[in-house]
């Protein structure tokens, strides 16, 4: 009986690139007299997985420090959050059941995109006050919508700076609009996009979102409940929902995390409340 496992469960990039696996063997002198940095084929090998993670770190690495972007504040929330404007026009001209349902759905949470769009403006005033680079903090996100394409758009409308991470996706993942020309990056990679959004960080926001804001949210948890980065502020926005979603009560009484894991967390309810966590934190003027 033949095995039933995958040959692998990713995509490749040999796949997002649709390359075939005639066009890796390098047959011809034409292919293997290529220069190794302009030869699309040989850099998509297994054998190159390295290099093209090292690539992935180094770019925005690069290109962060020509800019001088040393500090940012890294913020996670859903895709699918509207502004309240926007919310309000789709309640308007909804008329089919699903879309009066879509509607009053982006009605109970345009909130999030609101408050987002409103932390990254507080965050940009304050950079305009600091004639130093080294005492600003930045706004980055996954660069797609939603909560991310807020909290860009509420710091670039002010002026300021602002950093997006964006993924390769199946469905593809556009940057939103709110990028600062220069500092909108492209990864493959996951888990090189995640160091990313942590190398610099100074504090994490995140709204209510799905399996994304979750995965990111823990990594970050973790990481320091393991020591492996220094504490600074893990701020979560709108309590009710994330006791809600998480029961973070029990697992203290299942002894799964202790007190200290849960000192790590500051819950708010709004873009001044989460500003004035790390305007204590770090003692900003």
């Amino acid at each position: 009986m033949s095995s039933k496992l995958p040959v692998n469960n990713s995509q490749t990039i040999t796949d997002f690139l649709s390359l075939q696996k005639g066009q890796l063997a390098e047959d011809s002198s034409e292919d293997s007299y290529k220069f190794a940095f302009d030869d699309q084929a040989f850099l998509a090998r297994r054998e190159t997985l390295g290099l093209r993670f090292q690539l992935e770190l180094l770019k925005p690495e690069i290109l962060l420090h020509e800019h001088g972007i040393e500090h940012t504040i890294t913020v996670f929330g859903s895709t699918r959050f509207v502004s309240c404007q926007t919310a309000q026009e789709m309640k308007d001209g909804a008329n089919t059941p699903p879309e009066i349902a879509k509607a009053q759905r982006a009605l109970l949470h345009c909130k999030y995109y609101d408050s987002a769009r409103e932390f990254g403006a507080i965050v940009a005033v304050y950079n305009a006050t600091q004639t130093e680079g080294r005492n600003k903090l930045y706004v980055a996100t996954g660069g797609g919508p939603g909560i991310m394409e807020a909290a860009n758009r509420g710091a670039f409308e002010a002026g300021d700076n602002t950093i997006g991470f964006n993924i390769s996706l199946p469905k593809e993942q556009h940057p939103n609009a709110h990028l600062t020309p220069g500092l909108s990056f492209r990864f493959h990679y996951f888990a090189i996009r995640k160091m990313h959004f942590m190398l610099r960080a100074r504090a994490i926001v995140v709204y209510p979102g799905g399996f994304g804001s979750f995965d990111e949210l823990f990594e970050v948890l973790t990481l320091m409940q393991t020591k492996k980065v220094e504490h600074f502020p893990v701020i979560l926005v709108g309590k009710d929902f994330w006791q809600g979603v998480i029961n973070f009560d029990q697992m203290l009484t299942h002894g799964v995390i202790e007190q200290a894991d849960m000192d790590l967390i500051h819950f708010v309810e709004t873009a001044e409340e989460a500003w004035a966590v790390i305007r204590d934190w770090y003692q900003l003027a």
